[in-house]
């Protein structure tokens, strides 16, 4: 190489630096080929609004089955309606939820109903969003049967789709009750004659 050609290969350089300084100056971007789409921010979460029905519904016992598949879903609720002699019990907490155990855990903890777009519900902490990984959605809920579905892909596959099935008159087959005890029957006293009246005859004179 010619020590003009040498010379000339430097100046190229600060010229395409420049032009790159200028362009990014003018306001041109200048986007980066290392970035990847998992780089990208995430969608904001859904707007809470009110749910559905009030926490006040879904308070009391209930049986409890859950499901795998959709086609088991029949034979789940009467499993679910079996279950009411030993019954999940759901209360109202202090802070206007209700009292459920979360995934795993033993105790249960006072849970929020969030409503979102669409006419869904969720039942989750209040401090998530609505539709978070520690929320259940309402699939369906009749009054009777309440049907919720784990937000965590991982966990609904270990636990499926969640069934109760209220106990009660609709619920729960209650046991016949027992048939009184038959008292003695006193016996009967045969009525009293009815005596004419006596009449006084007058004395003769």
């Amino acid at each position: 190489m010619s020590l003009s050609n040498r010379s000339r290969l430097p100046l190229a350089m600060t010229l395409a630096v420049l032009a790159l300084g200028l362009a990014g100056c003018s306001g041109g971007s200048i986007s980066n080929p290392f970035s990847t789409a998992s780089e990208q921010p995430p969608p904001p979460p859904m707007q809470s609004l009110p749910p559905a029905f009030p926490p006040q519904d879904i308070v009391g016992r209930w049986g409890l089955a859950a499901f795998h598949k959709p086609e088991d879903r029949p034979r789940t609720e009467a499993a679910a309606a079996d279950q009411c002699k030993q019954p999940y019990i759901i209360t109202l907490g202090t802070s206007g939820g209700v009292m459920m155990h979360l995934a795993d855990q033993a105790t249960p903890t006072e849970l929020r109903l969030k409503g979102a777009q669409g006419g869904k519900t969720f039942i989750g902490p209040a401090d998530d969003p609505p539709g978070g990984q520690q929320d259940r959605e309402v699939v369906s809920f009749d009054g009777r049967v309440l049907v919720l579905r784990w937000m965590d892909t991982e966990v609904q596959g270990r636990y499926g789709t969640m069934v109760y099935v209220r106990c009660g008159p609709e619920g729960e087959q209650r046991p016949k009750p027992k048939p009184k005890a038959k008292t003695a029957a006193k016996p009967k006293v045969p009525p009293k004659p009815i005596q004419p009246p006596i009449q006084q005859v007058p004395p003769a004179r």
